[in-house]
């Protein structure tokens, strides 16, 4: 009797596409009998197995169209290297309070203080943690993107769409000169995100030097109101990361090398 049931339920959990519930069925279906479950332990037992497949399949996904840079992880963010600030305030960041609030995390410092495997890293843990839609892009890209839709005719509509991620982040702004015709329609996406969807942003330039960015010092002005009013700035100073770990490479492999000659001689 149970065997004809499961098969005509299997029927029905393939065509509503309830993945979860059809692979633990059978497994499920002895344990309740064995186990004499009440229907309702049953049912529920179905609708979690249902729920953590399709919430594994939903990170899996924000993952894939993050487009976040592999390999940098808070587990692979080596701490030592930031400032006591910087480590208190990730704890916080954590904790995504500032996504809900729509606040920027704005990341200041020289190439290789860690900015990107910071912001990398806390947005992926806000991925599995809170499930945030996010999308990682360097600075030019987006601009291309941006201005792309604008010759198109269809700006609005790209901004839009990207309206609909929570988390954007944005990878050396400053790094890379761009035309004023491009920084014109980044300062337009900066503009329409305000107060809506939160950025984070690394940069190796200060606020003060933003005018070479947007090529005018009026609208320099005007984006970094808007970025700073609802923030979190974060200054990476110090010496530089990649420096730091090459250099201890080389000190290991120095000792590494002295070790055996040592046991040669």
């Amino acid at each position: 009797m149970s065997s004809n049931i499961n098969e005509s339920t299997k029927l029905y959990l393939r065509e509503m596409k309830l993945p979860g519930m059809l692979a633990v069925l059978n497994e499920l279906t002895s344990s309740a009998e064995k186990q004499n479950w009440s229907y309702s332990t049953f049912i529920n037992q179905l609708c979690e197995h249902e729920h953590e497949v399709r919430k594994n399949r939903k990170l899996e996904l924000l993952i894939k169209r993050s487009n976040l840079p592999d390999g940098k992880t808070l587990a692979t963010l080596n701490d030592q290297y930031l400032s006591l600030q910087i480590q208190r305030t990730m704890a916080s960041l954590l904790e995504g309070n500032f996504v809900e609030r729509a606040e920027n995390v704005l990341a200041f410092g020289l190439p290789g203080r860690g900015k990107t495997h910071f912001l990398a890293a806390l947005a992926r843990e806000l991925i599995f943690s809170h499930q945030y839609s996010v999308l990682f892009t360097p600075t030019y890209k987006l601009v291309q993107q941006l201005l792309r839709a604008k010759e198109n005719n269809r700006l609005d509509r790209e901004l839009k769409k990207l309206e609909k991620i929570d988390i954007i982040i944005i990878d050396d702004l400053g790094y890379v000169e761009h035309s004023q015709e491009e920084m014109e329609v980044f300062f337009t996406f900066l503009a329409e995100r305000y107060e809506r969807k939160s950025l984070m942003i690394s940069s190796n330039l200060t606020f003060s030097n933003w005018d070479k960015i947007f090529k005018n010092k009026m609208t320099a002005m005007a984006a970094v109101d808007r970025l700073v009013h609802h923030s979190v700035i974060l200054e990476f100073d110090g010496e530089s990361i990649r420096s730091k770990v090459a250099a201890k490479r080389r000190t290991l492999t120095d000792n590494n090398q002295s070790q055996k000659e040592a046991n040669i001689d």
